[in-house]
């Protein structure tokens, strides 16, 4: 789908420029399993020049009135909007998220960052009196920003969106796997001076590498595996350099005796399928009571059926491919595995494209908590179904993973449900499918990484403060 890609320049000091590195790697379209260009791997010479650039215009850009830098960010934002049918058309050629979803999934949530930082960022940064001490909000200084392939856009726009508002200045690698949409969003971002946003293109294990040990970085934002994010913050650890991790999730939708159970499980599977199961957030495990299994059962053997996965072009498809083809092997084999052990598979979607593409049906499975399809973060169209006993198990259970991202809890009562919810060890909890605010904190516990971004918390993840004594 869509033109050829070649991406063989850097962005430094506001102008494209050939890069010098030696290395091209493939950008493929997961819907026919095929390569549809390349990507110029950055040379440890270009991402100097880029941390460079952004080191020069840290002075003048954290030095402006931070309703000037909000007017900016707030450009940026419209730029974006003016551009969303592009954007889309990249993001669907690249990742898979069917078109006639993507502005609304992957676009429009990039769009508001942008806003939202731009209407938030002035007034985090007045000043506080302590007798007489000035406490000042400033800005942590050059941040570089790694971001993922799932939503592309948008985990771009959360970070540096906040991070220029706030006075930083960035240096960003986006995934090699979905580049095409940073050549748009860098068009959108044209007013802002030179320097101020630079980006560099490559893999993580060399050039995200490469930029998180570079001695101009003060501050590193990284989204993405847990496996990877233990490396950056080891390697940022060096030099102590401040990081940020927003990494997996493993997220549990508990669904207590008396609630609603078809609503609980028909939303449920709505957050577990999006993107096809691409999502960190994605509720992935659902907990139902053991005296209500067979209704349950019931629902999902109505409802999964009707996730049809196929050509992300075709309006009628549910869910596209999934991302690229070491993912669809990932997915294929635990699945397959399940099976061969005895893991009763409750029921499975169609699907109505045919390879190369990396297609997987969405699928529902009844497992027992320890279970690695209950345990593991599969990056996909797949649902483990937990009964449980007693509301104390439900809670034990939810609390049996390594990750602590997301998750939901189903009741006849909000008070009920909320009672629930203060016990999960998880960022973010939706009681009864309340959805997630735009300007609320997001990030997680234990493997699932720390810092916030989103709203204001995730502006002041980018501000430190520096107290001048009278």
């Amino acid at each position: 789908m869509g033109q050829a890609v070649r991406i063989e320049d850097f962005f430094v000091d506001g102008v494209w420029i050939p890069s010098s590195g030696q290395d091209d790697l493939q950008v493929f379209d997961p819907s026919v399993g095929r390569s549809r260009g390349v990507v110029r791997t950055a040379s440890a010479g270009d991402v100097d020049q880029a941390c460079a650039a952004a080191a020069r215009a840290f002075p003048g850009w954290s030095s402006l009135h931070p309703e000037q830098r909000a007017a900016y960010v707030a450009a940026v934002g419209r730029g974006l909007a003016e551009r969303a049918g592009e954007l889309a058309d990249a993001i669907t050629a690249e990742v898979g998220t069917p078109r006639h979803k993507c502005v609304a999934l992957q676009v429009n949530p990039a769009v508001a960052a942008f806003a939202s930082a731009a209407r938030l960022g002035a007034a985090l940064q007045a000043d506080e009196r302590i007798d007489n001490t000035t406490v000042r909000r400033v800005p942590v200084g050059v941040v570089a920003c790694i971001t993922p392939w799932n939503y592309p856009l948008f985990q771009i726009a959360s970070k540096i969106a906040a991070a220029l508002v706030a006075g930083c200045t960035v240096v960003l690698k986006p995934s090699e796997i979905a580049p095409s949409c940073v050549v748009h969003l860098v068009e959108a971002a044209s007013a802002l001076p030179p320097g101020v946003l630079n980006v560099v293109f490559g893999d993580g294990p060399g050039t995200g590498e490469t930029l998180v040990r570079h001695p101009a970085v003060d501050f590193v934002s990284f989204t993405g595996s847990t496996r990877a994010g233990r490396r950056i913050a080891a390697v940022a650890g060096e030099q102590v350099k401040q990081v940020s991790l927003e990494l997996g999730g493993k997220s549990a939708s508990i669904v207590l005796p008396g609630a609603d159970l078809t609503t609980a499980i028909t939303k449920t599977l709505a957050k577990t399928f999006q993107n096809s199961g691409q999502t960190c957030a994605a509720l992935t495990r659902l907990l139902v009571p053991r005296t209500d299994l067979a209704q349950a059962r019931t629902a999902l053997n109505r409802l999964v059926p009707a996730f049809t996965t196929g050509d992300p072009t075709d309006p009628t498809t549910e869910l596209g491919p999934v991302t690229t083809a070491a993912q669809h092997e990932k997915i294929v084999t635990l699945t397959s595995d399940a099976r061969a052990r005895g893991i009763d598979l409750i029921a499975s979607g169609p699907i109505t494209a045919t390879p190369p593409g990396y297609y997987v049906p969405a699928q529902a499975y009844l497992t027992d908590p320890n279970d690695p399809l209950a345990q593991e973060e599969i990056f996909g169209p797949i649902l483990a179904t937990i009964p449980y006993d007693n509301i104390s198990e439900a809670v034990s259970i939810a609390n049996n993973s390594p990750y602590g991202l997301s998750g939901s809890v189903w009741a006849s009562t909000p008070e009920q449900a909320a009672a629930v919810a203060t016990q999960i060890r998880t960022g973010s909890v939706s009681i009864n499918g309340a959805p997630t605010h735009p300007d609320a904190p997001f990030g997680g516990f234990r493997m699932s990484g720390f810092g916030r971004e989103r709203g204001a918390h995730g502006i002041l993840d980018f501000l430190t403060t520096q107290s001048v004594h009278f």
